[in-house]
């Protein structure tokens, strides 16, 4: 029988506290992080380095430097989650977030630039989809699929509302304005959220089912399915996060607008949302090992088609919003990907283990982005080499067979 605790989250025998505000709270949180932490930069940037005189290399290497800091700081905080919760590490990562986003607003140099874009790494860590991921898994599972479903919904939309919205401050407000207004929204949304709905009691850590009986944290991240699944996820999502970033750059340099180009980038974000829609179907029909290769090859392939597609406009838009719903579902992907083989233990633990080479290789991929772009001779070059990365990274997915058989996976 189920009943209502005095947090207000659902418990019962069989069932561990679901508390009812967390799933509307993430949802807003990360819409509000990833649309003014992350997406707010590649349509900030041409003004960036127009207005400074900064190198379009020097910033977007700011950037990737949060996302590294994020990577390796992503470990502690899944194993600060695993044994005290999200509240704490998710509020003090908002705070952070709007500090580190003021600083960039008002940097005056490079360094101090550079110094914002640190404390946004830390924010990253704690407050995009990882600790939402391990918060949702302990607190829903073993239904978390769709827990995670439906903030992956919401998140999908952070493109689609944010790129166009600072788009159209940048129109009427320097990128220091823009960013100012944006610091003010993160605050408002996204602390009281963190501190006031994760409040509910934190379960403890279920016992390993019969599946993955034996298998401690240690033992699932030094396995070689482990390892090789690693290898795949990383080498996908650079290619994935090279093209977030440079979609706006070759959508210039095939001559649209910016307004147009963010556009675009948003409505990549719609895409996500639709994508997600498809993944717990696809889930249940799919084993583990083809739904990864598969998924990772169709990022390769619709990396391609806008590598060889210079318009019409229309065309292109299409084909974002086809490679925001590959991305969608590639986000459900590696959240999922520590359940489907290793169970929900030691989530937090492992899923940091395993986001660190994949966040570093995002963190990377804005940087070795521009710079391959120049060296290729152009963005369309450059999706071509991405596209190939993706299908390297296929190959890869097929050699990562789960360590054992879960029904459905």
């Amino acid at each position: 029988m189920t009943e209502i605790d005095a947090r207000g989250a659902a418990t019962g025998t069989e069932d561990r506290s679901r508390p009812r505000a967390v799933l509307p709270a993430l949802c807003a949180t990360q819409i509000t992080s990833w649309g003014i932490v992350f997406y707010a930069f590649p349509v900030l940037n041409p003004q960036i380095t127009a207005d400074t005189g900064w190198s379009a290399g020097a910033t977007t290497a700011a950037f990737s430097l949060a996302l590294l800091i994020s990577a390796f700081a992503g470990i502690r905080v899944g194993r600060i989650i695993d044994h005290r919760g999200p509240r704490t590490v998710m509020t003090a990562g908002s705070v952070v977030g709007v500090l580190g986003i003021l600083v960039i607003a008002a940097a005056p140099n490079l360094p101090v630039f550079f110094a914002g874009w640190v404390l946004a790494g830390f924010a990253m860590a704690a407050t995009f989809y990882q600790p939402a991921f391990a918060a949702i898994t302990r607190w829903w599972a073993p239904d978390h699929v769709r827990a995670l479903t439906i903030v992956t919904l919401a998140g999908g939309l952070a493109s689609t509302l944010f790129a166009p919205l600072t788009a159209a401050l940048a129109e009427h407000l320097s990128w220091r304005a823009t960013y100012a207004v944006l610091a003010v929204v993160l605050a408002a949304v996204t602390i009281p959220a963190h501190a006031l709905a994760l409040r509910a009691p934190w379960p403890p850590a279920p016992s390993p089912s019969v599946a993955h009986a034996g298998a401690s944290a240690e033992e699932a991240a030094r396995s070689r399915p482990f390892r090789v699944l690693a290898v795949a996820l990383t080498l996908s999502a650079f290619a994935v996060s090279a093209v977030v970033v440079a979609l706006v750059p070759l959508l210039l340099e095939r001559g649209y607008s910016t307004s147009e180009a963010a556009w675009a980038l948003g409505l990549g974000g719609a895409g996500q949302t639709l994508g997600r829609t498809l993944y717990a179907t696809l889930a249940r029909r799919t084993a583990v090992t083809a739904r990864t290769t598969t998924l990772i090859a169709l990022g390769g392939l619709t990396t391609a088609a806008l590598a060889i597609t210079p318009g019409p406009y229309a065309l292109l838009i299409a084909l974002s919003i086809i490679v925001g719903m590959v991305r969608g579902n590639l986000t459900l992907l590696q959240a999922t990907a520590i359940t489907d083989r290793w169970g929900t233990t030691h989530y937090g633990r492992l899923s940091g283990l395993l986001a660190a080479p994949t966040t570093t290789a995002s963190a990377l991929a804005p940087f070795a982005g521009a710079a391959l772009a120049i060296r290729l001779g152009g963005y369309p070059q450059l999706f071509g080499a991405l596209a190939a990365v993706s299908v390297i990274a296929s190959v890869a997915a097929l050699r990562a067979a789960p360590r054992s058989t879960v029904p459905g996976r």
